[in-house]
């Protein structure tokens, strides 16, 4: 005999299977890239190099060209990247109404002390690639597998942690073996570009400098030859270029404390550490202040609001509210190591018209911007960011009469690229 199904479980049933019928049904958002594009980079660099003259996260060139009665030096593209000391920004623009644009204009505030525009230049086209070698060239061989062990340490804290570090020995690593200590995150997507028809800045026309008291935040605007009318945007000043990450550092008890100024723009902090081994030149040690196992390669650079936000959640990333962290004692050799801090800053995306919440209206952006900001440090572990040894560690480890007379050295360590090439045979 046939079961029967009550009437109200049959209208239950119904009423929690319709609207995921209907979601399901529901027809995608039609959305098209924009007519435009601009991408923003903005990075502040100090610690170790030439060191910013006049405060306030000067550019030490436009200050030494200004002694000289100079113009304040050359700017390249791509300095947001390098790592040298000052305050950068790199422009790229794109525009699908014209694929070959050579040159277009950017609005920038007074404050800048850019204003009124800025001139954006495409890149020539590139070489041709090198013709395919003959029967007569020379065959590289394979990559040297290479020697030693690198370890990793990862937390804030005096003393090592239970059940670290993680170490491969590179004479007996397999593939796999490079997750346990190689294993980062990363969320860093596209940032500012050079590519053929899309015009930069800075480039060989217009090659001036961040000045060392300017400020970005205001009205922005692009024009060019197939550039929508109206791209025009404000810049808050969150997104302005952030001050320099200025680092201390204090011995305690052969750990090292680190401190640094709070930045009211920063979204989280990240701090790594490179170096050798005491007494073993090819052992390679790495340390993060996260505190879940972390290298940091794919850290120490531009990542997503979302991506950050996650990391904070999982304690990989510290709080805008923290402003210390220690390294441990008894990681790193007496040849110190390289100390990398990041600030991040948060990345601003916009377009117009805005995205419809009508999921049945096509969206179709006339523009869109997208703004990355950082601030980095870079220090020899022990010294302050200026590459001058701590007062309270010098005192602590010996005495001033004995001190080294000479600035310390980075110590020689081995590429991680070159380690993965060599482990991967590629």
């Amino acid at each position: 005999m046939p079961r029967t199904i009550p009437l109200r479980a049959v209208t239950l049933t119904a009423a929690l299977v319709a609207p995921s019928i209907a979601f399901a049904q529901a027809p995608a958002q039609k959305v098209s890239p924009p007519v435009s594009q601009a991408w923003i980079d903005l990075a502040t660099f100090g610690g170790m190099g030439m060191p910013a003259l006049g405060g306030g996260g000067a550019n030490p060139m436009a200050a030494l060209g200004g002694l000289f009665g100079g113009g304040g030096g050359k700017n390249d593209f791509g300095r947001t990247h390098t790592g040298m000391t000052g305050r950068w920004m790199d422009v790229t623009l794109m525009t699908r109404a014209n694929p070959n644009l050579a040159e277009a204009a950017m609005a920038v505030p007074a404050g800048s002390q850019l204003a009124p525009t800025l001139k954006l230049v495409a890149p020539r086209a590139q070489k041709s690639p090198p013709p395919e070698p003959g029967d007569e060239s020379v065959i590289e061989g394979e990559p040297e597998r290479p020697r030693g062990k690198v370890s990793l340490y990862w937390g804030c804290g005096e003393t090592v942690r239970a059940g670290q570090p993680r170490t491969i020995d590179f004479a007996r690593a397999q593939p796999a073996d490079l997750v346990q200590v190689f294993q980062g995150r990363r969320a860093t997507q596209r940032g500012t570009h050079l590519a053929v028809g899309r015009p930069v800045w800075p480039n060989e026309q217009d090659s001036r400098l961040v000045p060392a008291r300017a400020t970005l935040a205001g009205e922005h605007g692009f024009t060019g030859a197939g550039v929508p009318e109206g791209f025009r945007f404000t810049l808050p000043p969150a997104q302005d270029l952030m001050p320099p990450l200025e680092l201390t550092q204090t011995d305690a008890g052969g750990a090292t404390k680190l401190r640094w100024n709070a930045i009211p723009a920063a979204r989280a902090y990240f701090v790594a550490a490179m170096g050798s081994k005491a007494g073993d030149d090819e052992h390679m040690v790495l340390w993060t202040s996260s505190e879940l196992p972390d290298s940091g390669f794919g850290l120490l650079d531009y990542q997503t609001n979302a991506a950050v936000d996650r990391w904070l959640r999982e304690k990989v990333l510290l709080a805008p509210t923290v402003t210390e962290c220690t390294v441990p004692r008894g990681i790193f050799g007496s040849d110190g190591a390289m100390l990398r801090a990041i600030a991040y800053g948060s990345e601003l995306n916009l377009a117009h018209p805005p995205r419809p919440s009508d999921p049945r209206v096509a969206w179709e952006p006339q523009w869109a911007v997208k703004v990355r900001v950082r601030s980095m440090t870079t220090a020899m572990l022990g010294m302050d960011g200026g590459g001058v040894p701590s007062r309270d560690s010098q005192e602590s480890r010996e005495p001033a009469a004995t001190a080294p007379e000479r600035p310390a050295q980075p110590p020689a360590l081995p590429n991680p690229v070159d380690v993965l090439r060599g482990i991967l045979g590629r």
